[in-house]
């Protein structure tokens, strides 16, 4: 096994636990699909001929994959493009389109070998060109040049530093603002300065063959095969983009295939409809044959009665409807729970640098979330607890999040990152200390009185009203908060706002004083979860605070986050480092850690999950690969049940180890990297 590749297994193998086991193909990597035990006992058709109905009320942005970084878009390309590699229900990283891999000693250069055969297809299923690995070289220049705006291109400058992909993105946007070097300032007089000439033929992404993929790095990357399945590494083909032009991924004919499904019918906010593609490789493992995603503006208030009149298939139940369907004969035993989800983390932030309007006091605000007191203040006021009552009336402190990371999304040596040195204790306590609260109240209001500050603070806290119960949310937080504090020091201002574009128009923007926000894990290792607060982040915008105090700290955070990143040899040095740059955040109040994802919380569905696909980081958790409709919806006892079998199963696989199975690759490389990446996270 490659250094790299050991590495990986450590890396990887305690993200909820996962399992470590090979995946148990055979040479073409097709796997099985059995449910773990304790999972609905009802039946199910898995010739390929059910189908699955579902309603959304969110628009998908794009279908062009390659450019885009939202939940939403990933549901339908995580179903309609495969990667490089692919995962089982366990979370075991395992061939997909490359039938191996291997790395050099330093990681720096990765190899792939293409299954062969495998086609592209449009939106009728007709066969248009063979997949090759030019297709990903063809993806490299697409997503690195900036003319193409793609928002997951940081995926090769801050997850795997590709080389060369950088120099070619800088180098295209300088010529994009420059007017091809003809400018020397931009509209606002300021100076525009040249980037040296860049050629996309120069970034590290190479097709030796037909069939040869290989990347090459500018540093060891000991996670690359956790990153290969993200968008922006999704190949595309050349003649596709030919055809199509800048009308690529404008809707469904505009688009190639060469996942499990085809968008078959693309109608906005009307209806989606996932065909399974008659021409897939995989396609025994493929079960559903049709998948409608119905729109519905009102879904979430509206699809509980839709799944009771059989009108679909799965359907969210809210917690003002949780306690009416538990005591309906004809339902309760049909309503369970989720899989807990540690892809994403939720963290209430504070802006420093508001780009609110005047009647918030954007100025005053500014100097308030400097003081450090004044942050403390508001993190020891929070009861998480509390607030995640209203989506989780039963169990609320199953999701609360003490750290940014996720417990149980990697591991190093046996020890969970969370539980390394400088974590640990943060990660056993509790950050709610209302007489902490009060305290740090005193010191900040003392302290701000005399910088000039005013009170109350008007503290703005946007919300999304498209987001089930996040209004409610909102009122639990502005009450208890307010309550610790008093009115006379804070007063929360809680705001809807828009339901369609909410990040760009709030988050990005900075219109915000203190808000719920999240960052879901783009790949196995906890460098992915530092990224929101780095140099020019769309988050908090503590790099641009010209507060002295601040200065220094964002300074020392970045320079340990690269102390981390730079570490490719010894995971749990890399991991101890890394928990000291998180651990600044969280003890300066930089950031308030609130909850991991609730999942799908209370729902009823004829979709089992844990047949499915599964990986803690990027969109395999949205495929439908592997997946069956069965006649009725898991109970909460059964549910319970099997996902203690599944956990027992991923555990047991973790501790077996996978050499059993690596007939999955055809050298030691790439059977490493399907057992012990598969341990990743």
């Amino acid at each position: 096994m490659k250094k790299a590749n050991r590495f990986l297994a450590g890396a990887l193998a305690g993200t909820m636990c996962l399992s470590l086991a090979a995946c148990g193909s055979g040479s073409s990597g097709s796997g099985t699909s059995s449910a773990p035990a304790g999972a609905s006992g009802s039946e199910a058709a898995a010739d390929g001929s059910s189908t699955f109905n579902t309603l959304y009320s969110g628009e998908v942005q794009t279908l062009n994959y390659l450019t885009t970084s939202t939940t939403n878009d990933y549901a339908i390309s995580a179903n309609v493009i495969d990667c490089l590699v692919d995962y089982d229900q366990y979370g075991n990283i395992k061939p997909g389109l490359a039938e191996s891999w291997e790395s050099n000693e330093d990681q720096t250069v990765w190899t792939f070998h293409i299954r062969k055969g495998v086609k592209w297809v449009d939106s009728k299923g007709k066969e248009k060109a063979d997949v090759t690995a030019n297709d990903w070289v063809t993806t490299a220049k697409y997503v690195n040049d900036a003319a193409h705006e793609c928002d997951n291109q940081y995926m090769y400058d801050t997850g795997a530093i590709v080389k060369g992909a950088q120099e070619y993105y800088d180098y295209t946007a300088y010529m994009i603002s420059s007017d091809n070097g003809t400018k020397t300032t931009d509209e606002d007089g300021n100076a525009i300065d040249p980037v040296p000439e860049a050629s996309a033929d120069d970034i590290g992404v190479t097709a030796p063959d037909d069939y040869t993929l290989v990347y090459t790095l500018d540093q060891p990357c000991p996670f690359f095969l956790s990153i290969v399945s993200y968008t922006s590494y999704m190949p595309v083909a050349q003649a596709c983009l030919d055809e199509y032009g800048d009308s690529f991924g404008l809707d469904n004919e505009s688009l190639w295939y060469n996942g499990a499904y085809i968008l078959s019918t693309y109608e906005p906010q009307e209806k989606h409809v996932l065909t399974k593609n008659e021409s897939y490789w995989d396609k025994d493992n493929v079960h559903i044959g049709t998948i409608t995603s119905t729109y519905n503006a009102d879904a979430s208030s509206v699809e509980a009665a839709m799944y009771k009149s059989g009108e679909i298939d799965t359907a969210s139940i809210s917690a003002d409807l949780l306690d009416s369907w538990l005591k309906d004969d004809s339902v309760k035993d049909q309503v369970h729970g989720s899989r807990p989800d540690v892809s994403f983390s939720y963290f209430y932030c504070f802006n420093f640098d508001p780009e609110f309007d005047a009647e918030y006091e954007p100025d005053n605000w500014k100097i308030a979330v400097n003081n450090e007191n004044f942050r403390k203040a508001l993190m020891a006021a929070l009861d998480r607890v509390k607030a995640l009552t209203v989506s989780e009336p039963y169990n609320p402190e199953n999701l609360v999040n003490n750290t940014i990371t996720p417990a149980n999304f990697a591991s190093a040596d046996g020890k969970d990152y969370t539980q390394f040195d400088a974590l640990k204790e943060i990660t056993a306590g509790n950050s709610f200390d209302a007489d902490a609260a009060v305290k740090y109240r005193d010191t900040a209001k003392e302290e701000l009185t005399k910088a000039g500050c005013t009170f109350p603070v008007k503290v703005l806290m946007p919300y999304n009203p498209s987001v089930t119960n996040w209004d409610k949310e909102c009122q639990v937080v502005e009450q208890q908060m307010e309550s610790v504090l008093g009115s006379d020091f804070i007063d929360i201002i809680v705001q809807a706002g828009p339901d369609t574009g909410f990040l760009s128009a709030v988050r990005r923007s900075g219109n915000y004083a203190f808000m719920k926000c999240n960052w879901g894990a783009d790949y196995a290792d906890p460098q992915t979860w530092s990224e929101p607060f780095g140099a020019d982040n769309s988050y908090n915008f503590w790099d641009t605070s010209e507060d002295e105090n601040t200065k220094k700290l964002f300074a020392e955070y970045s320079d340990q986050v690269a102390k981390a990143t730079a570490i490719a040899d010894d995971d749990s040095a890399r991991y101890e480092t890394f928990a000291e740059a998180e651990k600044m955040l969280i003890d300066h109040a930089v950031v308030v850690p609130f909850s991991i994802s609730a999942g799908n919380g209370y729902q009823v569905s004829k979709i089992n999950p844990f047949e499915g696909e599964y990986a803690p980081y990027g969109v395999v958790n949205q495929r439908y690969k592997f997946q069956t409709v069965h006649d009725k919806s898991m109970s909460m006892d059964e549910f319970n049940q099997a996902l203690k079998d599944w956990e027992t199963a991923r555990a047991a696989s973790l501790a077996g180890g996978a050499s059993s199975d690596a007939s999955a690759s055809s050298t030691e490389a790439s059977a490493a990297a399907s057992t012990e990446a598969s341990s990743a996270n």
